[in-house]
């Protein structure tokens, strides 16, 4: 969970990430901001993986409203709310011990290498697609 700054302005909505100082995004409707924002914030995070980047560890609502730069940002926003957004960030990998048909591991190897993905990184990213769909 991320918390966001959102406001609203002569019918626009904006969005902004205090632990991700410079994500921001908007929309025509809350919801549209939202939606952009939860994307521009992905997309932001994926670059920084990419790039070797550490990711912060998103701070409490606690924590933002001891944040003195937090809170004269929210101060100089007219019509400004914090609400909290979903978002998978990347955390540390476990290992695990599953069982699985021949046949089927087979076939994930072989997608995976076509793919240039690990075996590992194939079945995280079918799994993250399965959960997706879910949601």
């Amino acid at each position: 969970m991320v918390y966001a700054l959102v406001h609203e302005e002569k019918g626009r909505f904006g969005i902004s990430f205090p632990d991700f100082p410079g994500v921001a995004s908007g929309g025509r409707s809350l919801e549209e901001a939202i939606r952009r924002g939860k994307e521009t914030l992905a997309f932001h995070v994926a670059g920084m993986i990419e790039d070797g980047d550490p990711v912060p560890q998103p701070r409490t609502i606690q924590d933002l409203r001891r944040d003195r730069d937090f809170a004269e940002e929210a101060a100089d926003i007219k019509h400004v709310c914090v609400i909290e957004v979903p978002i998978d960030l990347p955390s540390k990998s476990t290992r695990v011990n599953i069982s699985i048909e021949e046949n089927l591991l087979a076939a994930v190897d072989s997608a995976a290498q076509a793919a240039g993905q690990s075996r590992s990184a194939f079945l995280a990213e079918a799994a993250r697609k399965r959960l997706k769909g879910a949601a």
